[in-house]
């Protein structure tokens, strides 16, 4: 059998490296228009940042380590020009010696991956404008910066390499500006959740300057100078990076017949067999599927695209793999910051029409006392009829990776809000608290699911004020905190005092309580409802979630 594969990066090369370890009998090749194969495209900002000095980390394989390894040839220069599906040949062309020639397949892999989204913007082509999506995309960005030393940077785009980008020339002592088209940086996040990000990173001094439209860029001698933006004066920048979003590389495959999904990525079953017979696609050219809804989405990550190369790899060989969705799940860190996700947001929730309970959990990371002890906010999203976990977000110091990974398995087997409460976490100070952030999100779903502790989000809470609703917020908070800022309207009892206060609330009123995270608000809560409220909301995350909601309104 002969295979041929279409990429070299990780997807590719997972296939490849799959069907060899399943088959000594098969001839295996790659063919790789680029000159780089198998990279972590993920590490590039820390390369440019400084973190990682030697480009060479990141590309720690070539072809002549996968032929001696694997037996697998991989061709780089040479880019496959057409593929005849019917008589199932291609015909390549070597990018250094112009040489075309022509080879066959008994089984097509589809593995080019993506490409930077680029619209055609007078300027964006200028020797300072930058994208980061391969490793000499990187070497090219420092050697800029070695060569025009840079005093301030502009950024295109708040997604994930926009800001580890963002990080690395702030730290290499730049000015920095980020330009989001949407309403908030990470836009796969809710967006009260990134206003914690991007509270955190102005602290920082990184601008951001988000529903930002840029129409192009003023430049002379080959240079950008300033980048034009749709409502604003033009902004100066001596380097500009543009990270808008990518879009899967399927114009070749398309040609061969090959179909797209809804996405625009190429649609594969769970097999990662295309429409074609014997035509496989793997990795970001590919569409996935929601874990979640069972609905396409295009999600390209590179542990994804390693899982979905090892499937095709072991399909392609007699294998019964089978690929069994993603949630999406993503994490990065923005200086001392950690920004992870996984499953649905509350948007995405709503959409796809769930009845949904919505909380947001702020506790530490380990005890307060102990060394390193930091805040997490973890914002959890839960179906109200199944009481299945649909997605969490979550943002803080050290220790959100753990806490993540914790909900990604929940989520893949179909975990109960309240089963979370009973996992056996490990628990010691240096590592968590005795009720760790993941039992404590279980503790809160499960009362507001099953136990009447409903609780109310900031975003509701004016939402229906705003509709007129007489809502009754008590302030459960001591007087020092009470002092420092407050709900406009609420009453201040403090907790200890709100039993000898019942007598001045009827029982039907709509009553939300808070406290300055929600534990106090959750007792105040108790307090009312066992005394015969019957209508009592805790306010989720208290007040310093409605904080940050509110100031980011008024933005």
């Amino acid at each position: 059998m002969k295979i041929v594969i279409v990429g070299s990066v990780a997807a590719g090369t997972s296939a490849a490296a799959k069907a060899r370890r399943n088959t000594e009998d098969a001839q295996i090749t790659i063919y790789e228009k680029d000159s780089y194969i198998s990279y972590s495209g993920c590490g590039l900002p820390y390369f440019v940042g400084g973190e990682t000095s030697d480009i060479g980390k990141l590309t720690p394989r070539d072809a002549r380590w996968f032929k001696e390894r694997y037996n697998v040839e991989i061709k780089t220069g040479c880019e496959v020009l057409t593929v005849d599906s019917a008589q199932k040949t291609l015909c390549v062309r070597n990018l250094i010696s112009g040489e075309e020639f022509t080879d066959t397949y008994d089984r097509l892999v589809w593995a080019t991956g993506s490409k930077p989204f680029k619209p055609q913007l007078d300027g964006i082509g200028s020797r300072n404008v930058f994208t980061v999506k391969n490793p000499q995309n990187a070497v090219d960005v420092d050697a800029c910066i070695a060569e025009h030393p840079a005093k301030k940077a502009l950024i295109i785009g708040g997604g994930y390499i926009g800001l580890e980008m963002a990080v690395a020339l702030k730290e290499r002592q730049m000015g920095v500006t980020i330009l989001e088209l949407s309403s908030h940086v990470m836009p796969l996040m809710d967006d009260e959740m990134a206003a914690i990000l991007q509270k955190y990173m102005t602290g920082k001094g990184i601008d951001v300057l988000t529903s930002a439209k840029v129409t192009g860029f003023q430049h002379s001698n080959g240079m950008a100078r300033t980048v034009m933006v749709e409502g604003h004066e033009p902004i100066p920048a001596d380097l500009f990076i543009w990270s808008a979003g990518i879009k899967p590389e399927v114009e070749l495959a398309k040609t061969m017949g090959v179909k797209l999904g809804i996405t625009g990525a190429i649609e594969v079953d769970n097999r990662m067999q295309t429409n074609l017979p014997d035509v496989y696609a793997v990795g970001d050219c590919a569409q996935v599927y929601s874990l979640v809804t069972g609905s396409p989405m295009y999600r390209p990550m590179g542990s994804t695209a390693n899982k979905m190369g090892r499937i095709a790899g072991d399909v392609i060989t007699g294998g019964s793999l089978k690929f069994r969705g993603v949630l999406g799940t993503g994490i990065f860190k923005v200086f001392g910051l950690s920004v992870a996700m996984t499953g649905l947001t509350e948007k995405e929730a709503r959409k796809f029409g769930y009845d949904i309970e919505v909380i947001h959990n702020i506790k530490p990371n380990v005890p307060d006392y102990y060394p390193g002890s930091a805040e997490m906010t973890i914002k959890a999203v839960a179906d109200r009829k199944t009481e299945k976990l649909l997605g969490v977000q979550i943002v803080g110091g050290e220790g959100v990776d753990k806490r993540i990974d914790v909900f990604v398995t929940a989520i893949t087997y179909g975990a109960r809000a309240g089963d979370l409460f009973h996992l056996d976490l490990a628990y010691a100070p240096p590592f968590a608290t005795t009720k760790d952030p993941v039992l404590y999100t279980g503790m809160i779903l499960d009362n507001a699911l099953n136990r009447g502790r409903r609780i109310m989000t900031t975003h509701e809470l004016i939402e229906r004020e705003q509709a007129g609703e007489k809502i009754t917020i008590i302030d459960v908070r001591n007087k020092k905190d009470r002092d420092r800022g407050f709900i406009e309207g609420s009453l201040h009892i403090p907790l200890q005092k709100i039993r000898s206060e019942l007598a001045g609330f009827h029982k039907d009123d709509l009553i939300v309580v808070h406290c300055n995270k929600g534990v106090s608000g959750n007792a105040a809560q108790n307090i009312l409802i066992n005394n015969g409220f019957r209508n009592v909301y805790n306010l989720s995350g208290g007040y310093k979630q409605y904080i940050i909601e509110k100031n980011r309104e008024r933005k």
